[in-house]
């Protein structure tokens, strides 16, 4: 039976993928968020509406936080709450491309329960449940099982490879980059990379659903020093973001400064 949190993520973000796709590109509003934020557009906005008045409707004691919502520390009193990235790459979404994804989750207690990214212009839904595993399109997916860091494919972005982001320069890796981290996180839990690196402040709309599709994967995640990833935080972002094979991460974590 599937989880009551989970069939409501789905829907809801099957949903998400048809508002944001009904947006015609080329009328599409859209402008720069305040102190560099990045962008954001009208459809980010809309998506936001919709889940918030759909998922609170649903789940009226969940706490709330999304990239798009004014924050309250309301959500600090709830054991459990809705972790939202209406549009996660949204310069992706503007420039045409289809790798942006809906990341959407349910935490309790600080730890993803429930969570789905979904890409509708790739059809890829990928879901998980605690203690569920996880999927893409309803078939269970398992995570790299690699067991050496030289030779590693991970996905990160091309500064994260500069020498003074490791003890001893760079291991011997080979590098792929999705502008999506929800996205990264869940082609890291399906298999397709050894794993995934940012080594900013990522915030926890971006990585809490992709956190759980890794974990019930059979991989590992946690910031960049190591440490387990906690959400639903007064300050809602982690020192970074490292998810891999189990039998490489320790060595990742060892090998950065």
């Amino acid at each position: 039976m599937q989880d009551p949190d989970l069939e409501l993520l789905i829907k809801a973000a099957q949903s998400s993928g048809e508002i944001a796709t009904g947006f015609a590109m080329d009328r599409l509003k859209k402008w720069d968020k305040d102190e560099g934020a990045g962008p954001v557009t009208e459809a980010d906005l809309a998506v936001n509406a919709y889940l918030e008045d759909t998922l609170q409707a649903a789940r009226p004691d969940y706490g709330w936080l999304s990239e798009e919502t004014e924050d309250s520390e309301a959500r600090l009193k709830k054991s459990r709450a809705f972790v939202i990235d209406p549009i996660d790459g949204t310069r992706s979404f503007i420039e045409g491309s289809t790798t942006w994804a809906h990341s959407i989750a349910v935490v309790e207690d600080g730890r993803p329960i429930a969570a789905v990214v979904y890409l509708p212009l790739r059809q890829k839904l990928y879901s998980a449940a605690l203690g569920q595993g996880a999927t893409l399109n309803g078939k269970t997916i398992m995570a790299s099982r690699r067991s050496k860091l030289e030779g590693s494919e991970l996905l990160a972005a091309r500064p994260a490879f500069e020498p003074h982001h490791w003890k001893s320069g760079p291991p011997d890796l080979k590098r792929a980059y999705r502008p999506s981290l929800a996205y990264r996180l869940a082609l890291v839990a399906e298999g397709r990379y050894d794993g995934m690196l940012t080594l900013r402040r990522s915030w926890e709309w971006d990585i809490a659903a992709g956190a759980l599709l890794i974990t019930e994967a059979g991989a590992q995640v946690s910031d960049r020093k190591g440490a387990d990833l906690r959400f639903n935080k007064s300050d809602p972002a982690s020192n970074g973001v490292v998810a891999s094979s189990a039998n490489i991460h320790a060595e990742l974590i060892k090998a950065l400064a």
